[in-house]
């Protein structure tokens, strides 16, 4: 799906065609025939193109005679309801500047690009491609610290569950956590180092724009900080899972020796029955007494109580 947008008195309009357009947002999937026809109107290869609909395609940026591309990992919903697949994960978003147009290619919808078709982004102008740009990357990792925020609750809730009870339904919801936090800190990383490439190489040409560097130095330190929040929650949610699969291993550990107790407490009368109820004379003349019965069931029940003592005072029970 292709869209085009111009802008025309301070807002941002969808017109038909790429000749008028100021920015071109393009979303996956496209037919070959949708991007030869684009690669054709933008006079580019169609690489510039499929590169960012590869949902492994790497973040980076290059610079040919066409055009300029700059590919950055974005954070999306993960619309694969799995127990064992991720809450979130992180997909390419493609950049690309050509024929004084702005390009961008993303394999699945967006929000962040949302915020912007919707207006909702503070002094938004497609026509400035540079701070267009700082925008993206500012919207970007603004919107890796809200989902993180939202982990990181979840997390927490789950805990509150996991205290009340062990179950590995609550395990498992823990493990999408950390599968999501996974794919955040590899693309936080990635988006880093090329935020930092794109700076000391003077990518954007805002070197001698005091005002745009100073923004682009904030959304490295920004960029920073969430992967350090990533990180911090990773290695919180590893040390959890960690210590509940302990508690449930020792609760079974637990759970399998009282069973094993009980099991040998109730051999003892098990055994006493199985050697008097057999066909045989009992000696010391019970065999006739009125009590032998009940002198049975009293020896019986001293056994197990005194077994029951020997391992209270071993603290096997």
């Amino acid at each position: 799906m292709i869209h085009y947008y111009a802008w025309e008195k301070n807002i941002v309009r969808e017109v038909t065609g790429p000749n008028e357009a100021k920015w071109i947002n393009v979303i996956g999937p496209l037919t070959n025939e949708e991007i030869d026809s684009l690669s054709e109107n933008l006079k580019l290869s169609s690489d510039f193109i499929t590169d960012p609909l590869d949902i492994e395609e790497r973040a980076r940026y290059e610079k040919y005679d066409e055009g300029r591309s700059i590919i950055l990992h974005t954070p999306i919903i993960n619309q694969v309801e799995k127990e064992n697949e991720p809450i979130f994960i992180t997909v390419p978003l493609g950049i690309i500047l050509c024929q004084n147009k702005i390009v961008t290619v993303c394999a699945l919808e967006n929000s962040i690009l949302d915020k912007f078709i919707e207006s909702k982004i503070k002094n938004f102008n497609p026509t400035n491609e540079r701070q267009f740009i700082l925008q993206i990357f500012e919207q970007t990792v603004l919107l890796y610290l809200e989902y993180l925020k939202k982990l990181n609750m979840r997390r927490r809730l789950i805990e509150q569950e996991l205290y009340n009870s062990s179950r590995s339904e609550e395990l498992k919801s823990l493990l999408r956590i950390e599968k999501s936090l996974v794919y955040f800190v590899n693309s936080l990383t990635a988006n880093e180092l090329l935020k930092i490439k794109m700076k000391r190489t003077d990518f954007l040409n805002i070197k001698d724009n005091e005002e745009l560097l100073e923004i682009f130095e904030d959304i490295i330190i920004d960029n920073n900080q969430a992967r350090e929040v990533a990180q911090l929650y990773t290695n919180i949610l590893n040390g959890t899972m960690e210590a509940y699969a302990s508690i449930i291993s020792n609760n079974l550990n637990i759970f399998i020796n009282r069973l094993t107790i009980i099991t040998t407490l109730l051999m003892v009368p098990t055994v006493i029955a199985s050697f008097f109820g057999m066909n045989v004379p009992i000696p010391f003349g019970l065999g006739e007494s009125k009590i032998s019965f009940f002198l049975i069931i009293f020896a019986t029940i001293g056994l197990s109580f005194g077994l029951s003592w020997f391992f209270r005072k071993k603290n096997i029970m």
